[in-house]
C-alpha cells in the first residue's frame, strides 16, 4: 500500500520541511543526521537554508510542489512553529496540498488538535526501538487513535533493522493506516555508530545495510506495508524533485538533463557581439560579467571562430545552484 504523501514523493512532489534539529530521542544509534543538521534550530525547506517565512513559499513554487514532508530532530519539539508553517502552506497551496509529519515521540491530545487545526493530513511516528514488539496498552497505542479521532491519519515509518509482527497487529486492528518500512542505512552522521553496533554494508551498495531487505519476508507481503529502498529515495524522488524543479524554473535556452540538472553555456562576450551573429535575444541572458545561453550554440559559434573561449555548465536548479560540472571550450 502506498499512500498518498508517498505517492507524491515518488513523483517528487513533496517538499522537505526540517523544521528543528533537536530530539529527545538522543541515544537512536542509527539517527542518520549529519553535523549541520544534527542539534540546531535552523530551519531547511529541501536543501535551502531558510532565513525568511517566504523562502519556504518560494521553495515550494520553485518546484510546484504537490505536499510538504515536515521533519527534525523532532517537529513536535518546535511546535509552534512546525504549525505555523503547515497553516501558511495550507493557505498558499490550499487544502489539496498534502501534509505529513514525522515523529518519535507521541505527543499527546493537545499536540495532535494543534496539528490537525492547523493543516496536518498524516502523522507518521517512529516509536523508539527498544519499545518495539512491548506497544500494546502504552501510550503508543493509545495515540493512534488519539490522532484519528483529532482528525489525523496515523501511520507508522521506521527503519529496517528487524521484522517486527507487532506492527503488522496495529494495521490489523485498524489503530494505524500503513507502515513504510525504509531501507536500513549508514549515513556520515551514523556510520561510526552503525558500526559499533555490529552493523555493516551490503555489498556493492553505497548506504544499505546487509540484511536489512530480509524485513520483506516477514513484513513485505502484508497490503497494508510499503518497503522504501535506498535505491528508490536517491534514484526516483530525488531525482523527479529536481526535474520538477528545473521544469519550473529552467530558461527556454536550458537543457534539462536525465539527472534533473539544467546544462548550458557561458561566454564572455558583450551582447552587441551576439547581436552582430543574429542570435535571437530568447537564446540567451546577460549576467553582470558573463553571458549564459543555449550550450550548442556556445559550441557552435567557439567551433567557428566567431567568439573567444566559453564553457558548458551542468548545475542543480536549486536555490543555490550548485554546479556539478564545468567543461571548457576552447
Amino acid at each position: 500500500m502506498i499512500s498518498k504523501g508517498c505517492e507524491q514523493c515518488a513523483k517528487g512532489g513533496k517538499m522537505v520541511l526540517f523544521v528543528y534539529g533537536y530530539c529527545d530521542q538522543r541515544d537512536c544509534f542509527y539517527c542518520p543526521l549529519g553535523e549541520n543538521r544534527k542539534n540546531v534550530t535552523d530551519v531547511y525547506a529541501n536543501e535551502r537554508q531558510v532565513e525568511d517565512d517566504s523562502d519556504v513559499i518560494e521553495e515550494a513554487h520553485r518546484m510546484d510542489a504537490l505536499g510538504t514532508s515536515i521533519t527534525g530532530g523532532e517537529p513536535q519539539e518546535a511546535l509552534d512553529r512546525t504549525c505555523r508553517y503547515l497553516s501558511m502552506l495550507k493557505d498558499e497551496f490550499g487544502e489539496d496540498h498534502h501534509t505529513h509529519l514525522y515523529t518519535g515521540i507521541t505527543g499527546g491530545r493537545e499536540n495532535m488538535r494543534r496539528l490537525a487545526e492547523a493543516g496536518l493530513d498524516e502523522i507518521r511516528f517512529h516509536p523508539p526501538y527498544e519499545l518495539w514488539g512491548d506497544m500494546h496498552g502504552t501510550e503508543w497505542e493509545e495515540i493512534l487513535y488519539i490522532a484519528r479521532e483529532e482528525g489525523l491519519t496515523p501511520a507508522f515509518e521506521i527503519p529496517g533493522i528487524r521484522a517486527e509482527s507487532e506492527f503488522l497487529e496495529f494495521l490489523d486492528e485498524g489503530a494505524a493506516d500503513f507502515c513504510n518500512i525504509n531501507e536500513f542505512e549508514m549515513s556520515d552522521g551514523n556510520a561510526e555508530r552503525m558500526q559499533e553496533a555490529g552493523f555493516e554494508l551490503r555489498e556493492g551498495h553505497m548506504s544499505a545495510v546487509e540484511g536489512s531487505h530480509d524485513v520483506l519476508d516477514a513484513m513485505g507481503d502484508h497490503e497494508k506495508v510499503y518497503y522504501c529502498t535506498s535505491v528508490f529515495k536517491d534514484a526516483a524522488q530525488h531525482r523527479n524533485r529536481l526535474k520538477r524543479m528545473a521544469k519550473i524554473v529552467g530558461r527556454e535556452f536550458d537543457d534539462v538533463t536525465d539527472d534533473g540538472t539544467l546544462v548550458y553555456g557561458k561566454i564572455w562576450e558583450p551582447v552587441a557581439r551576439l547581436a552582430e551573429l543574429g542570435v535571437p535575444e530568447e537564446f540567451y541572458t546577460e549576467k553582470t560579467d558573463h553571458v549564459e545561453l543555449a550550450w550548442w550554440l556556445a559550441e557552435e559559434m567557439i567551433e567557428e571562430g566567431d567568439i573567444g573561449k566559453g564553457e558548458i555548465v551542468e548545475q542543480y536548479p536549486t536555490a543555490d545552484g550548485t554546479v556539478v560540472e564545468r567543461t571548457p571550450l576552447a
